[in-house]
């Protein structure tokens, strides 16, 4: 079975690939199939702009599409950056500009408890919806570490590993990383859904 991944990131593209790929789902970008939806994420959730992005996408492609929303939230800043966490300071700024904004955010800040969110919304051409969250509580570094992962990943820090996920390997981030816990909590809502749909199998 073939889903759309309703992004452009192929790092979000593997991550997803790594644990569907077990159950039989082959996961494509857009450009995989001639594709590229420009969706405004207007919603004010992480599901909310999950669901938004899996509908434009499957409706454009006419077959299943499956979409992840996700960010960090920092308690100390109120829960930014939020849903604004691939926007945070404008679309000028890289992965690199951004985590460093918010370091420099941060600047004095002792609590620096967060965490990751990671929704993703499946929607099929007869309509069905799947959804499912995962949360990965950690805390922001003071400085980045590691040079794998993307996005705040050198400075999301794992005092429980001691180590951010940008020093994990993608087995061991897989394992604990808030988009892992979220796939495999759709792992778990797909499996009973094609049970009772043949038509996906």
């Amino acid at each position: 079975m073939k889903f759309v991944l309703a992004s452009q990131n192929k790092h979000k593209l593997v991550e997803m690939q790594s644990i569907l790929s077990a159950h039989g789902v082959e996961v494509v970008l857009e450009s995989d199939v001639g594709l590229h939806v420009d969706v405004e994420e207007t919603g004010e959730t992480f599901a909310e702009n999950a669901m938004l992005k899996a509908r434009a996408v499957m409706e454009a492609s006419g077959l299943p599409a499956i979409a992840d929303d996700s960010g960090v939230c920092v308690d100390a800043l109120n829960g930014a950056p939020g849903v604004y966490s691939a926007r945070y300071g404008g679309p000028e700024l890289d992965d690199v500009a951004r985590y460093r904004l918010l370091l420099e955010n941060m600047r004095g800040t002792r609590t620096r408890t967060a965490h990751f969110t990671s929704c993703i919304a499946c929607v099929f051409p007869n309509g069905d919806t799947l959804e499912a969250e995962g949360i990965c509580p950690g805390t922001i570094a003071f400085a980045p570490q590691g040079d794998g992962g993307f996005g705040y990943d050198p400075v999301f820090f794992l005092p429980e590993l001691r180590k951010t996920y940008a020093q994990l390997t993608p087995e061991e981030k897989a394992a604990v990383s808030h988009r892992g816990k979220a796939l495999e909590v759709f792992d778990g809502k797909l499996r009973e859904y094609l049970k009772g749909n043949t038509a996906w199998n």
